[in-house]
């Protein structure tokens, strides 16, 4: 299986990864594109089921979060799923200075006993969405913080700081 058959989606609270979703989506773009609601959330479920485990008490809790991801996918209004806590996002592909942003961010964390969302986001594809123009880049609760250099550790303290406040 390649790595385009894996998509990370929020789940609730948590970040979890999904095999086959950009595929089911296509699939089922010219079809179900203007079905309702609820036909669509019970064919995602059906498909996503066979390559990915998902226990019966939280597939309702999953269908909503395929339904959200669809209707991105289709350029449709969303519910957007409300951020709780930290949600920090490292953009790079994986270079020394990408690394260590992301090293010296759970470093800070710790030191400030911070609970969050680290993501280091690898796909060059899934970067270009975020309209930066280098990398590394933070982003932190949705808002970019820095672009191209690896701040300093004062710096990501008060930004952290500063977010937890919001």
């Amino acid at each position: 299986m390649s790595q385009d058959d894996f998509m990370q989606i929020k789940v609730e609270k948590s970040a979890v990864g999904i095999m086959g979703l950009k595929q089911v989506m296509k699939e089922l773009a010219k079809d179900y594109g203007q079905k309702p609601d609820e036909e669509i959330q019970t064919e995602l479920l059906k498909r996503l089921c066979k390559k990915n485990y998902i226990p019966d008490q939280v597939k309702g809790v999953y269908s909503n979060a395929f339904l959200r991801e669809f209707k991105k996918f289709m350029g449709k209004p969303y519910e957007k799923e409300l951020p709780e806590g930290l949600e920090i996002k490292v953009l790079g592909p994986g270079c020394a200075q990408c690394d260590g942003l992301e090293r010296q961010l759970m470093e800070v964390m710790a030191e400030m006993n911070l609970a969050g969302d680290l993501e280091h986001v690898r796909d060059i594809k899934e970067i270009g969405k975020y309209g930066v123009m280098g990398t590394p880049a933070l982003i932190i609760n949705g808002k970019v913080m820095s672009v191209g250099k690896v701040p300093p550790k004062a710096k990501i303290k008060q930004w952290l700081k500063e977010a937890q406040k919001q």
